[in-house]
Order: C-alpha cells, then structure tokens, then sequence
C-alpha cells in the first residue's frame, strides 16, 4: 500500500522499535490525527488464538465509558409488545418480514447494529448470507439476542461495542474519537482491554496478546507495552 508525503512525516514520529506504555500511545496518536475530519482511534490486538477451533474464538461485548463518538443506528426485529418496547427505547428502525425483501432485493443497510428478539431469529436467519460477511447478526455472546431490547438499545446508543476475532486472528475495535480528551481515551482503552483480558480462552496454550496497535483512521500504528495486562 502506498503512503503519501504527510503520512511518511507521521511515521518519522514514532519509534518503530518501542513498546509504549498506553498513556504515552494515546498522546502520540492524539498527536498524529492531522486529517481534516475528527479521526476514529483504532486498537488492533494480535492473539495467539486459532479461530479455526471454536474453544479459542473471542466474541463480545463492552459498553465504552466515553462512548465511541459516533451516531449508531439501531435495527431491532421484534413483534408484538416489543415492537413498542423498541421503538420507545430509542431504536432507529422497528420491524419484522416485511423488512426482508428490502435487505435482500433492495440492498438496504442504513444501520450499524441489528438486534433481535429470540422469538425472530428464524426471520433473520434468512439475512445470515447478507448480514454474516457484514458482522451485523445479532448474536447472544454479543447481547443482540434479547427479550431485554430496552436495555440492549440503551447499551448500544451509550457506546457498546461488539469485540471478535478476524480471520487473521486479530481483534479491531474503536476507542473512541481524536477529538476525545487522552483521560477518555484511556478510561475506553482500558474498558476493552479489560474485556479481551478476561475472554481468554481456556483452551489456549502459549502467549495470548501478541501485540497490541493504536493508530487512527489516517495515520500510523503505534506498538502498546501488553506485558502488564
């Protein structure tokens, strides 16, 4: 992937060869966000699991102290009394099959998360080729999955984000906005790592945080020291 002259000056900045402790990682990254829009600060976590072994997957979810920063649009399949339930709750879009055929035909996807009553995931199954590859299936682990949908809309306007492994084996999550103060940050910072940290799996032999990466939507990564987590 080719680099730009700006970008190429941002890297210069960081010393390729440094663990750096969180707080010192955060101000660096704040520091490297010079894009004209306010960036989104990444943490990308490379793990000793094997995805391919369903004992080593890592799925769930974390509500952010700070919030993430974005506007997150919410989808809710339910029927009956929960379709009041949601829309009272704050949910963007409220429905049921009708709403099938403008996924699937229209290519609809104006929303970030979907959530779902138990009761509807034979209905949403039918979205799994569409939803899948997109990480938007509600899923229990995740919380999706609830009769609870006040509480899991609430969570998720309030910052809750979803945490699972790629393909590679790498977690990438957000930690909120450049524009955040580096307190924010860190307070986000430590709510997901916290998380990752307790999710480890049991069957897994070895070293589990096999590096730890903050970086912003345009600019360079920036090792953090995991040894103490």
């Amino acid at each position: 992937m080719k680099h730009g002259k700006k970008y190429k000056e941002l890297v210069k900045q960081v010393d390729r060869t440094a663990l750096y402790e969180p707080a010192d990682a955060i101000a660096l990254v704040k520091k490297l966000a010079t894009a004209k829009f306010d960036e989104t600060i990444e943490l990308h976590i490379r793990t000793g699991c094997d995805g391919r072994h369903a004992e080593q997957q890592i799925r769930g979810a974390v509500v952010l102290p700070n919030g993430t920063g974005k506007t997150v649009r919410v989808l809710v399949f339910a029927k009956g009394d929960k379709v009041n339930e949601a829309e009272a709750a704050g949910a963007d879009y409220v429905g049921g099959d009708e709403l099938i055929p403008k996924i699937q035909n229209d290519g609809w996807l104006d929303f970030d998360v979907v959530v779902a009553t138990p009761d509807m995931m034979g209905v949403v199954g039918r979205l799994g080729k569409i939803l899948g590859p997109k990480g938007l299936m509600p899923n229990p682990k995740a919380g999706t999955v609830t009769m609870d949908v006040t509480k899991a809309i609430k969570d998720i306007k309030a910052g809750k984000i979803e945490y699972r492994l790629d393909k590679t084996n790498i977690v990438h999550v957000p930690v909120g906005k450049a524009s955040f103060t580096e307190e924010k940050l860190q307070e986000n910072f430590d709510a997901i790592m916290d998380a990752i940290i307790k999710a480890k799996p049991s069957a897994l032999k070895g070293q589990y945080l096999r590096s730890v990466t903050l970086t912003s939507t345009m600019g360079p990564g920036v090792r953090v020291n995991a040894v103490k987590m």
